[in-house]
């Protein structure tokens, strides 16, 4: 009986999902799981052996499909009924209102995060990044969001940074096979062979467009005028998981050879690296994140 009522909800859930309502979810959500791993994977191949429009069209539907995924394993999801609401487990654990003198944060960060995520969240998520090595680097932690979440991540931000030369895009891009397998033998980072060699690739593809455009970016800032894009959101919900200026963004990176790049993982760097500052308003990092987008432009 129970079986036959998931059936029932899983479908009905496709249908009030796709694909209007998919795009707002939380921001930082993505989660290694078994249940989700055959999708993921499934993005990673997608992404790694296509470079034209089709295979991009292709990415959006494995984004929702991953999406979609996450939202009928989590529990609560499927005990909802027929008013289904895009609101996230994380989301509904995340009503954590802050004590007097306590600083007031996004509301997915709560009292049970680890100091790493939190640390993230304060000192670099919607920050305005120019440089390219930090750009790089949050270019590859966020295409790590396929098979761990940010805290697992930034728990390795160090011993990644350490084997990959400070994500120095010039350095990495000359890796040859020795230092590849070294890295892949590492058993502090767990980075399968193909990821490691797709990183790589990527500091490659990044080269080409600092000799074509001057750097990197100058080149990622370009699609939002050397401007961040500040939103105003209030609650998680209304933070999309993807937007169209993404969708264009991942579009011509895997056309330029970039790996491992759909929508929903540019997004997650833009949100990253600044391009967009989509802290909540009632949260201390929105103003000062948008004090920072005031600054003028530099190229760095």
């Amino acid at each position: 009986m129970e079986k036959r009522t998931i059936s029932q909800e899983s479908r009905k859930l496709s249908q009030i999902f796709f694909p209007k309502q998919l795009n707002k979810v939380y921001p930082i959500r993505l989660q290694r799981s078994s249940s989700t791993s055959s999708i993921s994977s499934l993005s990673s191949s997608l992404s790694q052996n296509s470079d034209d429009s089709s295979l991009t069209d292709s990415l959006n539907l494995v984004d929702d499909n991953f999406q979609f995924a996450l939202n009928l394993i989590s529990p609560s999801g499927r005990r909802r009924g027929p008013a289904v609401t895009t609101t996230t487990p994380h989301q509904q654990q995340s009503s954590h209102t802050a004590e007097p003198g306590e600083l007031r944060r996004c509301n997915w960060i709560t009292k049970n995060c680890d100091n790493a995520y939190i640390e993230f969240h304060d000192e670099c998520w919607g920050v305005p990044t120019y440089d390219d090595k930090t750009l790089f680097e949050l270019l590859t932690l966020s295409g790590l969001l396929i098979d761990y979440n940010w805290t697992e991540i930034l728990k390795r931000k160090k011993i990644l940074r350490q084997v990959f030369a400070g994500f120095d895009p010039t350095t990495v891009a000359k890796m040859e096979e020795k230092e590849i397998m070294e890295i892949t033998s590492n058993k502090e980072i767990m980075l399968p062979d193909c990821r490691v060699r797709c990183i790589v690739d990527n500091a490659r593809c990044i080269m080409k467009i600092v000799r074509e455009c001057g750097s990197f970016s100058c080149y990622i800032w370009g699609y939002v005028n050397h401007k961040p894009v500040i939103n105003k959101f209030k609650f998680p919900r209304d933070v999309p998981l993807r937007t169209s200026k993404a969708d264009t963004i991942s579009k011509d990176l895997i056309k330029r050879g970039f790996q491992f790049l759909g929508p929903v993982i540019v997004y997650s760097f833009m949100q990253a690296a600044g391009l967009t500052i989509d802290h909540l308003v009632d949260c201390h990092r929105h103003n000062e994140c948008v004090r920072l987008a005031q600054r003028p432009w530099r190229h760095l």
